[in-house]
């Protein structure tokens, strides 16, 4: 694994799931006997958005321009 010139590396996806490390889930580095590990901070749970549950289920069959219309008042 190679670090960037700002210090970034990249988490293996298999590692990344096996934590639950998701983005914006904070992660702490531990130092001990010349081994760092990395660890997810405690109390962090995947964060839920307020509209995700509604996510994929619209079924209106609009093109996008009247969508657009309807959106902005026939403008």
């Amino acid at each position: 694994m190679r670090v960037t010139t700002k210090g970034q590396v990249t988490i293996p996806q298999e590692i990344r799931e096996k934590l639950g490390i998701t983005p914006a889930v904070e992660i702490d580095f531990i130092e001990e006997k010349n081994r760092i590990y990395l660890v997810k901070r405690e109390g962090q749970t995947k964060k839920t958005y307020k509209f995700g549950k509604l996510r994929g289920i619209a079924n209106i069959k609009m093109t996008t321009d009247e969508i657009m219309a309807l959106t902005r008042g026939g403008k």
